[in-house]
């Protein structure tokens, strides 16, 4: 039986839902992006038209559930009304039409986490996140370290006013420079946002240079405004919060603000997605009242898209440390926005797929919110790309998986240069040889060039002057400072020279009571065997073996030869340590509020002479939970063995710190 016109739209709803939900889950939830910005918009324009069209809505339809899941460990509440998105327009007339006669602001649309703040008798009370629209997290604490909110306000009734977290573009980026591996670092201004007001700890929260701009007053009694939300603002302003920027505007000047702030979004240093549009008149406003997606007396203004169409050149395909291979286009320059783009990342085999893309197809590109190049569709769709079977660095055989639903390509080989990318990483680190200048992203350029397959190489890169001093990021100068900073580095203490090498489960204070152990004595540290390793206390079995496999695969005896030729080893005799730690077993459980996470709380222990362990046994000597009273199979574990539970305060204290 055929399906009548109304069913299959609604079937059609039905497969735009899962499609948005997917591509909504992947990019809010998993730092993951499997279609362009380009091409959800416009499949939520036609899920939404469909859903005018029948007077249908789905229940999980994205047009109703906005926002992220709450699935943190904060406190939820559930807000006194919903917080609605707001409906949105491309069309700068369509715009102009809504507004008709009306006064109103403009204003940006902040990029970031949405907050309601209360405050009482002058000081902040509560925050909560937007949440889902209904229910959010309560992030009072985190809110306190916001850089730029104040503690303390002259108004000492209840004031209710909401606003948008944001993270700088220049704190992000100098975040993302602080972090040598490349694919550590934060994927974009919002997603760090997020992550940054819903931590647990406050002391992460303060560091991440969270702002906050207000741009609605919800309830401030007893204050006459005038019916006007422009005044409500300014009103907000004079109690010392920063507010959004805004312009008041007509139908006479609307179209002049609009191109105003186009023309100076790309030097923005504040994340925005478009622009708000919002009535003056407060009583107006109220009367207007609310659909069941959206308040009436406000509507965003997303940027339509610049594009511009040219050819497909080629489809270059990069290889990263994990093993993935990623495509980007690259296609004739083309202006877009003021500035010359030529290429654009691709992300997975999937979006090369579903826009069918081959070399010389005509295409259409644009820069998402006017700053990011992407692909909008592909006017020709030859679909004659050809995935590579070889690895484009070290020319083995390549493979296609299926992850979370996208298909994506990578390396088989294990031993390809550009998967050492890490251990090339952890080598040149602080805690290691210390060279200055080496990032993971210049490390990985050095690798696909083919200046590095081996640790000494890192020691000869002076034979590539020619070549590096010409690439992208450098000149003579930066070239100068690398060569100080590894010639520098050509002398180094055994117990870092033995770390730096990424012998698994071998950090800098395992390294140096493996070289206390053997005084300093590297050719009998690299012919013992896992008995002399476990004859050291602190150094268990795994360790103690990895330690004797490294050093007896021949490959490797290779590699630290080659690197012995470039480097001087220099001896290290003590090392701090605490009596109190010195030689005990941590178990590590719970969450942690003094510490940013287990790995820094590990670092510390083993810093000081302890070792940290992932179960509970008769040889753990403390366990550290904050949660004391909690049944947790740990817990149970080192109640019946007898081991103290500690706090991270009672480890502190033990400390002595």
């Amino acid at each position: 039986m055929e399906m009548t016109n109304t069913e299959s739209k609604i079937q059609r709803m039905k497969e735009l839902v899962e499609r948005l939900n997917v591509a909504g889950k992947a990019y809010y939830q998993e730092d993951r992006e499997i279609m362009t910005n380009y091409e959800y918009d416009a499949l939520y324009d036609e899920l939404a038209a469909l859903e005018k069209e029948t007077g249908t809505v789905l229940s999980n339809s994205p047009t109703v559930h906005v926002g992220y899941e709450v699935l943190s460990e904060l406190p939820k509440e559930r807000h006194e009304a919903p917080m609605l998105s707001l409906d949105k327009t491309k069309d700068v007339q369509a715009l102009k039409s809504w507004l008709g006669n009306n006064r109103a602001s403009l204003s940006w649309k902040l990029d970031g986490l949405t907050i309601v703040l209360t405050y009482e008798n002058g000081q902040l009370a509560k925050a909560v996140t937007r949440g889902n629209g209904e229910i959010g997290e309560v992030i009072t604490n985190n809110a306190r370290v916001f850089k730029n909110l104040p503690h303390k306000i002259s108004y000492e009734g209840q004031l209710i006013l909401r606003g948008e977290a944001v993270i700088k573009y220049s704190d992000f980026k100098r975040m993302n420079e602080e972090i040598e591996d490349v694919d550590a670092r934060y994927k974009n201004p919002r997603n760090l946002c997020s992550g940054s007001v819903r931590q647990l700890n406050n002391e992460v929260t303060a560091r991440r240079n969270v702002y906050f701009f207000a741009f609605t007053l919800v309830r401030a009694d007893g204050v006459d405004f005038h019916n006007s939300r422009v005044r409500q603002m300014e009103w907000l302003k004079s109690m010392g919060f920063d507010i959004v920027e805004y312009q008041v505007v007509t139908g006479d000047n609307l179209e002049t603000a609009v191109e105003d702030f186009a023309s100076r979004i790309e030097n923005n240093d504040v994340p925005s997605d478009g622009l708000v549009l919002t009535y003056d008149d407060i009583e107006y406003s109220r009367s207007l009242g609310t659909t069941a997606k959206f308040p009436r007396d406000s509507m965003a203004f997303k940027w339509a898209d610049e594009t511009a169409k040219t050819r497909l050149l080629e489809i270059q395909w990069s290889a990263s440390r994990t093993g993935l291979i990623n495509p980007i286009a690259v296609f004739e320059p083309v202006e877009l926005e003021g500035t010359t783009v030529s290429r654009a990342s691709v992300h997975n085999i999937s979006i090369i797929e579903s826009l069918r893309l081959g070399i010389g197809d005509t295409i259409e590109v644009y820069k998402a919110n006017m700053i990011i190049p992407q692909i909008a569709r592909n006017l020709t769709q030859s679909g004659n790309i050809d995935i590579p079977i070889r690895c484009p660095v070290c020319h083995q055989a390549t493979e296609i998986a299926q992850q979370n639903e996208t298909r994506v390509l990578y390396c088989t080989n294990p031993e390809c240069p550009a998967k050492k990318i890490k251990s090339y990483t952890l080598f040149v680190s602080r805690d290691a040889f210390n060279i200055e200048g080496l990032s993971e992203a210049t490390l990985e350029k050095f690798v696909q060039q083919g200046f590095i397959h081996e640790f000494a190489d890192i020691f000869r890169l002076s034979q590539y002057k020619e070549e590096i001093v010409v690439m992208d990021g450098f000149g003579e100068k930066s070239y100068k400072n690398l060569e100080d900073s590894i010639e520098r580095a050509r002398d180094i203490s055994l117990p870092k020279f033995i770390y730096s090498l990424g012998i698994p489960g071998v950090g800098l204070s395992n390294a140096r009571l493996i070289c206390q152990a053997f005084d300093q004595d590297f050719d009998a540290i690299r012919r013992a065997d896992p008995e002399a390793f476990l004859d050291i206390s602190g150094i268990g079995p795994v360790i103690a073996e990895n330690m004797a496999q490294f050093f007896k695969k021949e490959s490797n005896q290779v590699i630290v030869d080659h690197l012995l030729g470039q480097v001087r080893l220099t001896r290290e005799d003590g090392g701090e340590s605490s009596t109190a730690v010195d030689g005990k077993t941590f178990v590590i459980t719970g969450s942690l509020n003094h510490f940013a996470n287990r790995g820094a709380l590990k670092e510390l222990i083993e810093g000081k002479g302890g070792k940290v362990s992932g179960s509970v046994s008769s040889k753990t000597d403390y366990l550290i939970n904050n949660d004391a009273m909690s049944t947790s199979a740990k817990n149970r574990k080192a109640h019946e063995l007898g081991i103290p539970i500690l706090t991270e305060e009672d480890f502190l204290k033990l400390l002595g710190d």
